[in-house]
């Protein structure tokens, strides 16, 4: 895959752009991913005044992501591809440090984080895919904007982080409903309060 010329377009046109869009992204490249982790806990709050399902599917969302992170990972220290900020001639200087000799480039963790928390925060509430889904794909753009990573590292990072995250989810939603209504049912009062009550009956 050889991305480097649309690199050099959007690292060019990010230079192009007013100096606070250029600070604004280099803030949510950075931080973005904890709107993220906000959002975890704020889904799995509201599903506690679910059913099972429900609480399910938010308590797997986190775990999902880590999975992706994980894999994302294993792919990185298997390619081994250099960063684009100090592989392609001529294009414009990164707006961020460059990562250091070693981090590699091939896939984009962050890609993959985002493309993971966004499909696993859809599956346990639909109405948060046109919220979420958006801000992946605009953490993954931040990532060539600011000059750290190839189009596709992002793209891979994506799709990689996306369907690990919706493949655990929808495999171990089952038995963790089965798991979160044996916790309600238990009554002790830890895993009630974690878990919720539900509906009211």
């Amino acid at each position: 895959m050889d991305s480097s010329g649309l690199y050099r377009d959007i690292t060019g046109f990010a230079h192009s752009t007013p100096t606070w869009v250029r600070s604004a992204s280099e803030v949510w490249t950075e931080y973005g991913l904890l709107l993220f982790g906000v959002l975890f806990i704020a889904v799995w709050w509201r599903s506690r005044g679910h059913g099972p399902g429900s609480v399910a599917l938010a308590v797997l969302a986190p775990p999902a992501t880590a999975a992706a992170y994980v894999a994302s990972e294993v792919v990185k220290s298997t390619v081994d591809e250099e960063r684009p900020c100090r592989a392609v001639a001529g294009a414009a200087a990164a707006l961020i440090p460059c990562p250091p000799t070693g981090d590699w480039s091939f896939p984009s963790n962050h890609s993959a984080l985002a493309g993971a928390a966004a499909i696993a925060l859809a599956l346990a509430v639909r109405r948060l895919a046109p919220l979420t889904v958006p801000l992946a794909l605009l953490m993954a753009f931040s990532r060539v904007f600011v000059g750290v990573h190839y189009p596709h590292d992002v793209a891979m990072g994506l799709l990689l982080g996306g369907s690990l995250g919706a493949l655990v989810v929808l495999v171990l939603a089952g038995p963790v409903s089965t798991i979160i209504a044996a916790m309600r049912a238990s009554g002790v009062r830890v895993a009630v309060w974690f878990t919720g009550q539900g509906p009211a009956r």
